[in-house]
């Protein structure tokens, strides 16, 4: 296991209304309150601000699922950085692949958000992962090599190395398959060492990277025991009470 401090991401997708959130995220405060690791709630743009209410006093940070890459303007139904920043936001998910399969999210709009994110002082959660045809065609490497470059092009080294990636093969995201660990492993190191060829070892070595795809409560621990893997980007089971604050344990 690294040294570095493992973030537990829990992306609610399109779950719970602001007083769901709130009940939720108080019920989790001293089931976590132990944790060494850092937590994170990725909710819906609306349960924002009774999340962040709920979170005080707690080692739990909030999180968006999105964001856009400009400052504001005539962008109906679209949310700044700065907004979020305002409200008092921590990170931010950028380029998940559900944005990327149904929204039209490509890398080069990946690659603006990251860097608006890191100019309002969010830090981003990248996301990338091949499909079942490009792992079963043997391009898992190439493919993510070029994500993780695209969504770091003229993003200086003092702000890659406070992102965190998340590792999301897309044929394990609520398919109820996941990676093996050896798999999940595999490519956390080709990511890490794609951030060494891009920047440097000491990059590298303190970017932070995460599993997502399927993550539970009976095989976090595993995974998170991996040299390369350092936390997770927990789906379905983010939405679970128990079971989050058991992955959240580390």
């Amino acid at each position: 296991m690294s040294k570095r401090k493992l973030i537990i991401a829990g992306n609610w997708k399109m779950n719970k209304t602001p007083a769901e959130a709130s009940a939720f995220i108080k019920a989790l405060k001293p089931l976590v309150k132990g944790s060494k690791n850092e937590i994170v709630c990725a909710v819906p743009f609306v349960d924002i601000q009774t999340s962040i209410t709920a979170a005080r006093g707690s080692r739990i940070k909030i999180a968006a699922q999105n964001m856009h890459f400009e400052e504001k303007g005539a962008f109906t139904g679209e949310i700044s950085g700065q907004m979020l920043k305002e409200m008092g936001v921590k990170y931010v998910i950028i380029g998940h692949s559900e944005r990327r399969e149904y929204f039209g999210e490509t890398n080069r709009s990946v690659n603006k958000k990251v860097a608006a994110a890191f100019k309002c002082g969010l830090k981003p959660i990248i996301c990338v992962g091949e499909s079942l045809a490009q792992r079963d065609a043997g391009l898992t490497a190439d493919h993510v090599r070029y994500q993780v470059k695209a969504a770091f092009v003229d993003i200086p080294a003092e702000q890659a190395k406070k992102a965190v990636i998340a590792y999301e093969p897309i044929w394990a995201i609520g398919t109820g398959r996941t990676a093996t660990t050896e798999q999940a492993e595999e490519v956390c190191r080709l990511i890490r060492m794609t951030v060494k060829e891009l920047y440097s070892k000491r990059v590298s070595s303190v970017i932070r990277i995460q599993y997502g795809g399927s993550v539970k409560a009976d095989n976090a621990h595993e995974l998170f025991s991996m040299e390369d893997i350092d936390g997770g980007l927990v789906g379905g089971a983010s939405l679970k009470l128990d079971d989050f604050a058991t992955i959240s344990a580390g």
